[in-house]
């Protein structure tokens, strides 16, 4: 791919993930695109974030796929807007998270088009707030992945041109500690101080980290008290679990319950909110099938990787349909202003999900 300059178009136009009017900017560009292919588009609109976008091509016999990307990015309106290039990369917010994956898979899908004159059981969903964790599209996401025997997620390739097979499963948690204020000189003993409760919940919760299982738990922000005067009346932890098995999402979440119920300071009271977002992305037969059928069309062998991060892979796998990963160009930088891309991986990508393609159109894969 030698010519960026429908991602430019893409990169210059704010999609900050609160910027509905930028998002849903970005959208008719797709909307265009994807016409001109014969995709018909069903909109789920949104008051107060982007509108979701499914293009549905037609169908018949055979195995259905779905591609997933997103529109939005992290950078808000006026911080990192602009696009540019040298000889081997191009720079820019999304040109690897991910407007560079979409328009990877778009070129791709231009290709089938041209070879085949249609396009038939390859659809494509864009959401609008997937750098904000999917609160909203999990749900469309969820509702349709049932209808796909495969998917394939176009965020950023490893450094070596990786496929993703597995991620983390993530969720984000609230705990609000209750206790009494009273004046820390005159009357200390008839405080119940919030803090010092949240203090030993902290370490409690540390303590679920099982590194030889992939499993973290990470309280990275701490609220309460009043002042220096004052017993703390109240306190608010902020923390996130990351696991790499269900087992272990079942364990942490019984002992976050335990944590809660358990009174260090006598006469606190602790209640917790929040949830998981994404669910753990494990490997697995059918999606190992899926793996082997692309590798015996394409007669490549490709290099495989897990991650840490979450991306909507881990939603489409939790509702039972096999997901890969990772079929973007490759990049780095990505949620920084050094967000780049490596133009060469835009060749080898777009060349490997031609190729998928066609194998999905002629019944091989």
């Amino acid at each position: 791919m030698k010519n960026f300059d429908e991602l430019k178009k893409l990169i210059e136009m704010n999609s900050f993930t609160k910027n509905k009017e930028g998002v849903d900017a970005n959208a008719e560009v797709y909307k265009k695109i994807f016409d001109n292919l014969g995709f018909t588009c069903k909109t789920y609109e949104r008051e107060e974030i982007g509108n979701h976008l499914l293009f549905k091509s037609k169908k018949e016999e055979g195995k259905k796929l779905l591609l997933l990307g997103h529109m939005d990015t992290v950078f808000p309106a006026g911080s990192f807007e602009k696009f540019d290039e040298d000889e081997d990369w191009i720079y820019g917010p999304g040109v690897c998270d991910m407007k560079g994956g979409n328009i990877v898979a778009i070129e791709a899908l231009r290709s089938i088009y041209k070879k085949y004159g249609a396009i038939k059981n390859i659809d494509f969903l864009l959401v609008s707030d997937e750098e904000g964790g999917s609160d909203d599209s999990k749900f469309v996401s969820s509702a349709i992945a049932k209808d796909y025997d495969y998917c394939m997620v176009y965020e950023a390739a490893g450094k070596n041109l990786e496929i993703v097979v597995a991620r983390k499963g993530a969720g984000t948690f609230y705990m609000d500690i209750e206790g009494k204020a009273a004046h820390a000189g005159n009357n200390y003993k008839l405080g119940i101080d919030a803090n010092l409760e949240a203090a030993y919940k902290i370490q409690e919760l540390i303590k679920l980290t099982n590194l030889d299982e992939g499993t973290t738990v990470n309280v990275g922000k701490i609220e309460g008290g009043v002042g220096a005067n004052t017993i703390s009346p109240c306190a608010k932890l902020t923390f996130e679990i990351r696991y790499t098995h269900a087992s272990e999402r079942d364990r942490v979440l019984k002992q976050i319950d335990e944590i809660v119920k358990a009174s260090h300071v006598e006469g606190t009271t602790s209640f917790l909110s929040g949830g998981i977002q994404r669910d753990v992305m494990e490997e697995n037969e059918p999606q190992t099938l899926f793996l082997k059928n692309i590798e015996n069309y394409t007669k490549e062998k490709l290099l495989t990787e897990a991650r840490g991060g979450v991306s909507d892979a881990n939603i489409v796998s939790s509702c039972g349909t096999p997901a890969l990963d990772g079929f973007g160009p490759f990049g780095d930088g990505d949620h920084t202003a050094h967000e780049r891309a490596l133009k060469s991986s835009f060749t080898q990508r777009i060349n490997l999900s031609t190729k998928i393609f066609e194998g999905l159109m002629e019944g091989k894969i």
